[in-house]
Formats: structure tokens, sequence, C-alpha cells
């Protein structure tokens, strides 16, 4: 058994805050949104690459197409298991390393040809793209190309392009986004060769097939030694590794994702990736682009959800005319066409930032995860109403009667793990605004420390006085009120200035927060969570206008300006009540009834119905409270390779 450290919460956020990169080395475009700031230039004209890249790039996905095209999802959705010719065939074609650097064997390819491979594989099944972003977005690849070592990566790199299906193992039974309390150790061995690592993780999408895998282990502290959570890479053949449980969920029927345990399993420290502590930092840069993994599922999975939309609402005839003619459901087949355009857009020009290198890209990539997981989901669920009763029947029932098996219910239910994914929405929201609010944190000093005396307070106040002194002149006027500004995006231009306007009004909105509430900030995660989404919102405003003047420029007419311009006006619709919410909502009535349900004050209203979770049977695998075991498993599952 693996003892849960006991840390309080300032020591949890203590923790977090250190892996936290804290530094801005390069420009953050939407980091200057959130300050007010609307630096056009960092994002226009649009990121491109260059010919030979996109030569080979193109080469590749048509490759990719071919053979997507001989592969049957409904096989996956069936038997809940991805076929292992269908694994050979994708590592035969270099899909296990579209980013793994030629030179370790990989293709070399882009960001942006990488995502666009995730869109292909996951239209066939969601789960192959969990398949190979698991593998390449957050598994072995990514943490070696950022922090390993060149023995390392002649190592490991070659083995993970040829398909050695890797996995990423951060979450335990009783840790999620709290890494403070991570339970498993690692403790160097006598001769300081290697150390032997115990404990438990859970949710390891791929653990249950990988043949290598990043784990997250606490080394302790001791004199000479830095101790801390630290990334091992570890061979899963190793003695001492048991795979307790293959994990079924709601959706993505095919996972490998189950619950992996160690016992007094010895890792070489020649594994240690980056050194020890370092192991939470690695993580979170490892995240900045690996996110970008689950957009661009979104956005595959939204051109799908489009495709299948305007089929059945031209086809389908009601009162005489095809249910897409009818307003409640061409408001609805707007919203989609209109969503998707600008779910790519947020998508490529982040990818192409990412490529590019010259801008810090932490705060888009975790937009573009929020926002892409969030508008998807809404996406699904409006086809699944314009389809109705088919959309929510499955797919092998359709065509048991002889219907075309469209699978809206499938995509409902296996889009919704991306809201979870990788950082759920509300720990998505806690990042963001971390980094959002970095400069009035920065600014306000013990303002913003609970803990500070009285003098330290009036010392931080004659500090952040002079930053505001010159800070908040700047947000009262600029070139969003200059009718002729951004006059070279045409009728696009008059969504540029409301971008503008509206970031300068974003930044004292936070301002006004930061002065009411000062260090009390930090809990009111009601009106940060909609700081950040009006900060979404505007930035994917700013890409469907750049991705569109991108498209005229380049003779593809106007179609793209004409998409952009309906989505503008519909974001510019959400950013508004986002506004009016800042100041009037619920949020306060809602954590005192949350807190008074926590209480048990309202068990009364539980009466009633009957709890099914209350069984008994073999089949129920769950855990106790703060323990590291599973309970309940009629057998261990047995490692498939």
């Amino acid at each position: 058994m693996v003892d849960q450290p006991k840390v309080t919460e300032k020591e949890a956020r203590a923790v977090a805050e250190e892996a936290r990169e804290s530094g801005w080395r390069k420009p953050s475009f939407a980091k200057e949104l959130y300050l007010g700031r609307f630096p056009l230039e960092l994002v226009h004209p649009h990121p491109r690459p260059d010919a030979d890249a996109a030569a080979k790039a193109d080469r590749f996905l048509t490759a990719l197409r071919e053979y997507c095209e001989t592969l049957d999802g409904t096989i996956i959705e069936r038997d809940s298991k991805v076929p292992d010719e269908y694994v050979a065939g994708l590592a035969e074609l270099g899909c296990f390393g579209v980013k793994i650097p030629e030179e370790y064997g990989g293709l070399g390819l882009s960001q942006v040809a990488y995502n666009r491979a995730l869109m292909l594989v996951g239209s066939v099944h969601p789960t192959l793209g969990v398949l190979l972003s698991a593998h390449q977005s957050i598994g072995v690849p990514e943490p070696l190309k950022l922090a390993g070592t060149p023995e390392q990566k002649a190592a490991f790199l070659p083995r993970c392009a040829r398909g050695a299906v890797t996995a990423f193992l951060l979450t335990e039974p009783d840790v999620g986004s709290d890494p403070a309390r991570l339970a498993t150790s690692a403790i160097p061995t006598e001769d300081g060769e290697a150390y032997e690592l115990n404990g438990v993780k859970l949710w390891t999408t791929n653990g249950v097939v990988a043949e290598l895998v990043v784990v997250m282990a606490r080394v302790p502290r001791s004199e000479g030694r830095r101790g801390g959570v630290t990334a091992f890479i570890v061979e899963t053949d190793s003695p001492g590794i048991t795979v307790e449980q293959r994990n079924a969920f709601m959706g993505l029927r095919g996972i490998e994702n189950g619950v992996t345990r160690f016992h007094n399993v010895r890792v070489p420290k020649e594994n240690v990736v980056g050194g020890e502590g370092q192991g939470l930092k690695i993580a979170l840069a490892t995240l900045n682009t690996g996110r970008l993994s689950i957009p661009a599922i979104c956005a595959g999975a939204s051109k799908w959800c489009l495709k299948i939309a305007r089929e059945w609402s031209a086809e389908r005839v009601q009162w005489g005319r095809p249910v897409g003619e009818h307003a409640a459901v061409a408001k609805k087949i707007s919203f989609i066409a209109a969503t998707t355009y600008a779910l790519e857009a947020v998508l490529d020009l982040s990818a192409h930032m990412s490529d590019e290198g010259r801008n810090d890209i932490r705060i888009e990539a975790a937009l573009a995860k929020l926002w892409a997981s969030e508008m998807s989901c809404q996406i699904a669920d409006e086809l699944m109403q314009i389809r109705g009763g088919r959309g929510y029947e499955t797919a092998e029932s359709l065509a048991a009667r002889g219907e075309r098996a469209v699978p809206v219910e499938q995509i409902v239910r296996d889009l919704r793990i991306n809201r979870i994914f990788e950082g759920s929405s509300e720990i998505m929201h806690l990042l963001i605004a971390r980094e959002a609010v970095d400069a009035h944190l920065s600014a306000a000093g013990d303002l913003a420390d609970a803990d500070a005396d009285l003098k330290s307070k009036a010392k931080a106040a004659a500090k952040a006085s002079g930053f505001y002194a010159k800070w908040l002149p700047q947000l009262i006027s600029g070139k969003g009120q200059v009718p002729t500004s951004f006059r070279e995006f045409g009728p696009l231009a008059t969504h540029l200035r409301y971008v503008e306007r509206t970031a300068r009004k974003l930044a004292r909105s936070t301002f006004y927060g930061m002065a009411r509430w000062q260090a009390g900030l930090e809990r009111r995660q009601g009106f940060l969570g909609r700081v950040v989404d009006i900060g979404a919102e505007l930035f994917a405003m700013a890409a469907v206008c750049v991705r569109a003047e991108m498209q005229r420029a380049d003779g593809e007419g106007e179609s793209g300006a004409e998409l952009a311009e309906v989505f503008c006006r519909q974001s510019r619709l959400r950013v508004e009540a986002l506004f009016d919410a800042l100041w009037d909502n619920t949020d306060e009535v809602d954590q005192r009834l949350a807190g008074e349900v926590l209480e048990g004050h309202y068990t009364w209203l539980e009466a009633g119905v009957l709890d099914p979770s209350e069984g008994t049977g073999p089949w129920i695998a769950h855990w106790e409270p703060g323990a590291t075991k599973v309970k309940n498993l009629s057998r261990p599952y047995v490692r498939r390779r």
C-alpha cells in the first residue's frame, strides 16, 4: 500500500505553481488579448508551411486516406477492440512517428500534418485517433523530444516510430488534477543505479497494450537529492507490472485504457527524463502542443456532423418542404456550418503557430482544446436533434431495418470525453485564467496573497498603483474605434474592430474583478471562467477572419468570408451574454446551496428512487477512498500484444 501524501490547499497550489512555466520568452497572441491588446501582426498574414513540407505532408495524407478507406469502424464499435491488422497497417504507413524526426526513423512532419492525420483516422473511428494521439501527443515521443538526452532519443524514438505503442501514466485512483498528492513512489536503490516504482495508475490510455510508458512518480527528497515528481520511461514487460483492469466507457469503444500496478519495478537511472523533480514541468510542456490533438478530432467530427445535417435536412420532407428550410432547423444548420469553419480555423492557426515556433502558444493550445471540446459537443447535440429519433437510434438498429446506418448517437458518446481528456473544462478554465491574470498577480504582489500582513499589502498597493496608472489609460481607446481600421479585411473588418474593442473591455473587467476581490479573485471561478470564455470567442473570431482573408487572397473565393461573417455574428451574441453574466449571476447562491447539499440538508430530495450503484456483484470494480487496490475484480486483465 502506498501512502497518500497529506497536503493542504496552499501546499497543493504551491506545487502547481512551481511546475508552471512562469516566463514568457516569446510573444503570445492570446495572452495579449487578455491584457487588452490586439497584436494582429502575430497571426496575420496567416502562417503557412514551406512548399516542400506541404508536398511531403500531402503525399503521406493521400496514402493514409487510401488506407483508411479500407478500414471498417463498425468492427471496432462492435467488438470494442481495434483489430491488430489495423494497428499494423497504421504502423507501416508511419503513423506512429508522424512528428518524430527522420533521423530517428519518423516521418518528421508538422503539427498541421499530424492534426490532419488524426482527423482522417478519427473519421474511421475516434478510437484510432486516440490510439495515435495518446502515443504521440503525450506518450513517450513528445517528452523525449522536449527533455530527453541524445542517448534516450536514440534508444527509444526509433521503436516508437516503428509502432511500439506508448502511454502517459499520471492519474491515480485518488489523484486527478492535484499532483501534490501523487502517491506512486520511486525509491532510489542502494547502489544508486536504479529506482524502484510502487503504486497504481488509473485511466492509462494505451497502457493496456503499451510497450513503453512514461510514468510520473515521486522521488523522496533527501540530503543531496532534489527528489520530487519525476518522469520515468518504463518497459512494460518489466517484472512487477500488472494490468489489473481494462476499463469500459460510455464511448470510445476499443480504447485500451486500464488500471496498472507497479510493485517493486526496477527502472534504470538512465530512464529518468529531464532530471529528478522535473516531471510536472515536462508533463505541462508536453500538453502545450499535445492538447492540439483534441481539437483536431473535434474538428473532424464536426465536419462529419455538417455532412450528415446537410444531407438529411435536404432529403427529409415535412409539411411539404425539406426540414432544412424550416427556420428552427435552418438555425441549427447555420450554427453547425459556421462553427465547424471556426473549429478548423482555430485548429489550423494554433498548429501553424506551433510549427513556426516564434510564438508561445500555451494559452492558444489550451483555448483550442477547451473551446473545441465544448463547441463540438453542441454541434453533435444539434445534429441529433435534427435527425430526431434516427439520431437517438443506433446505427446497427437503423441498418437492421433497412435504413442508412448513420451513427449519430455514437458521435455524441464519443465526443463527450474530450471535455474531460487532458484537463477537464473546469481545470482548463483555471489553467487559462491563471495565465490570463498573471500580469495582475505580478503587479498586485502581496495584495493577491491572503496571508500577507498589512504592511506588505500597503507596499504592494503602491507598486500596483504604478502599474495600473500606465496600463489602464491604454484601455480607453484603440483601433477598434476607427472606422477605417483593418480595411484590408473588407466586410470582416467590423468584426476585427469588435475584437480589438472587446479585448480592452475584457481587460478592464478583469481589473475591476482584481480590485474588488484581490486575494479572493482566485476563488471566483465563475467570474474567471467567463473571462476565459470571452477570450476564447475573441480568439476564434480573429482566427476565422484571418483564415477567410488568406483564402480570398489565394483565389478561393468569398465562401470563407461568408462563413466567417455568420460565425462572428453568432459569437458576438455569446460574448455579450458572458459580459452580462460577469456581474449578474447566481454564483454566490450556487456556492451556498452546494455547501448545504454537501452538508446533507436536502437528502430528503433523494428519496423515492433506487441506487443501482450499490450492487455487490463481482462485475463491479470500485475504489475505496484513499485505496490503491482494485476491489471485486473477478480476474486481472491479461495484457494483449
